[in-house]
């Protein structure tokens, strides 16, 4: 299974701190839908930039990139016109819980002393 990521361009700075109740009530459903996906076990993480961009990231699986696409486009904040989005490819390299015992080669050890 191929790693997805979605970014999800909100439509202004500070955005969190200066959604309406219908942007509000959408992000509700938003991560609704985030939670149920990681359920079932398609996504990996998900989250939102801080400060004053405030720019959301989920990163996923899917087969093909017809199939991530449909994921991303299927997301309410991006039905309903309230965000913009952006698909790309993503290889998922280091994980806490499944690589910190990763050995490190001793002739990479002995090179950076």
């Amino acid at each position: 299974m191929a790693g997805w990521v979605y970014f999800l361009h909100p439509p202004r700075d500070d955005f969190a701190a200066t959604m309406t109740d219908e942007e509000r009530a959408v992000w509700g459903v938003h991560f609704e839908r985030l939670k149920r996906l990681l359920a079932e076990g398609t996504l990996i993480m998900a989250g939102p930039t801080l400060g004053d961009v405030n720019t959301g990231i989920a990163v996923f699986e899917a087969p093909d990139e017809e199939a991530a696409r449909r994921i991303m486009d299927e997301d309410p904040v991006f039905a309903g016109g309230f965000a913009r989005s952006e698909l790309r490819p993503f290889k998922l390299a280091l994980l806490r819980g499944r690589d910190e015992r990763l050995e490190i080669p001793r002739a990479r050890l002995s090179s950076a002393a």
